[in-house]
């Protein structure tokens, strides 16, 4: 039986790392860590518990209360879709706003909640069997795993897809804003103190501003068999 191993997908914003995560971790029977969602998640808590004033993170109290915040997976039964339990409550729905989205960037710039989070991962994926996807999961989390992808599309494309995305899901938002947002965190990921936002010497480069899913799939698979000697 061959190893099973440690798969990092990094990458911009809005790449589509969450799908295609999720693809390939169904694909080769993996299990599917969104560490994304968990920062989005960390962020909810912040906005339900009144710590940002005026767009600016309370970081002395949101570190006071890090202990009392617990991340999960679950799976939805109606769909079988992974979801994010915050504090045992499904937030899948409410981590993918605007709202959330507008303020994640300066929560996971937070050394402690990075430190925190990356504490989590790591025991997520102890014994390997894992597909997970972030911003350093490749450089900062799992450093040694196997299989290191960087994913990347032009800010335009990426604000499209997210945009197609929140109207589909009846959200009222405008492109220009996504674009704006997206091209914020871009700037935000790369130039946080702790672990910023960069390619692995090692990772495997994937833009995919001109590609459709299937075409991802097949490339995400073609590199795991390499690596798998299969």
């Amino acid at each position: 039986m061959n190893k099973r191993i440690i798969i990092a997908i990094d990458g911009h914003s809005s790449c589509g790392k969450s799908t295609m995560a999720k693809d390939l971790a169904r694909a080769v029977g993996y299990t599917y860590i969104d560490s994304g969602a968990m920062y989005r998640a960390v962020t909810l808590y912040a906005l339900e518990h009144g710590l940002f004033s005026r767009g600016d993170i309370d970081a002395d109290a949101l570190a006071a209360q890090m202990d009392d915040i617990h991340i999960a997976f679950g799976r939805d039964e109606a769909t079988g879709q992974p979801v994010t339990l915050l504090n045992g409550r499904n937030v899948e729905r409410e981590i993918r706003t605007m709202e959330v989205s507008g303020h994640v960037s300066p929560v996971a710039a937070l050394p402690f909640v990075r430190a925190a989070l990356t504490r989590q991962q790591q025991a997520m994926g102890r014994d390997g069997g894992i597909v997970m996807d972030g911003r350093d999961i490749g450089t900062a989390v799992f450093p040694e795993a196997e299989l290191k992808v960087f994913v990347t599309a032009s800010a335009e494309v990426r604000a499209q897809r997210r945009y197609d995305e929140l109207k589909a899901k009846g959200q009222d938002v405008t492109y220009a804003d996504i674009l704006r947002n997206v091209e914020e965190r871009d700037y935000i990921d790369s130039h946080r103190a702790l672990n910023p936002l960069r390619q692995a010497d090692d990772a495997r480069v994937l833009d995919n501003s001109h590609m459709t899913i299937a075409e991802q799939r097949e490339w995400l698979l073609r590199e795991f068999h390499q690596v798998v000697g299969n």
